[in-house]
């Protein structure tokens, strides 16, 4: 299963700093762990949850063994990094976030949620999942849950068009 995980540009995790393998002539060393989500295992991401996980550098993982699915993530048993990919660092990170950032303006406009509106601006320097989440939880003012999960998943078409990855 190809999935995906954003890492410092060094290739450590944000919680644990574990060191991921990183790819050279070819894909990285397998590394392996237990499955126990949130607990232990190889996280990551699919492409429809890249919005809740939006960090520095993110890399193309493949998945192998017992995967588990949750709601915003799956974990496997192994795991290697296949490719760092690019473009989210080359631009699409800042233009990600400033997307998100007028998507938060309009939805808060649009709901007279001014408070919020004025606050976007100070997030920018938060970067893309503060962003995110922001416009995701404005839609979820206006529209409920449902407006939530629609944001996240709009946000996911679009960085899977701009990243070049399979449709979330």
């Amino acid at each position: 299963m190809i999935a995906y995980k954003f890492l410092r540009p060094d290739g450590t995790t944000i919680f644990t700093r574990f060191a991921w393998p990183l790819p050279g002539a070819g894909p990285g060393a397998w590394v392996e762990a237990d499955v126990d989500p949130c607990r232990s295992g190889l996280h990551a991401c699919r492409v429809a949850d890249l919005p809740f996980w939006a960090g520095q550098a993110l890399f193309e993982l493949e998945l192998d063994g017992p995967v588990a699915e949750e709601a915003t993530k799956v974990v496997a048993a192994r795991a290697r990094i296949t490719r760092r990919v690019v473009a989210w660092e080359e631009g699409v990170r800042d233009v990600y976030t400033r997307m998100c950032a007028d998507r938060a303006h309009e939805l808060a406009r649009d709901a007279g949620l001014d408070t919020w509106d004025a606050g976007v601006e100070a997030a920018v320097a938060s970067g893309p999942a503060s962003l995110g989440f922001i416009a995701a939880w404005i839609a979820e003012q206006r529209w409920g849950p449902e407006g939530f999960a629609l944001e996240r998943r709009r946000q996911a078409d679009w960085l899977a068009d701009h990243l070049g990855l399979a449709a979330a």
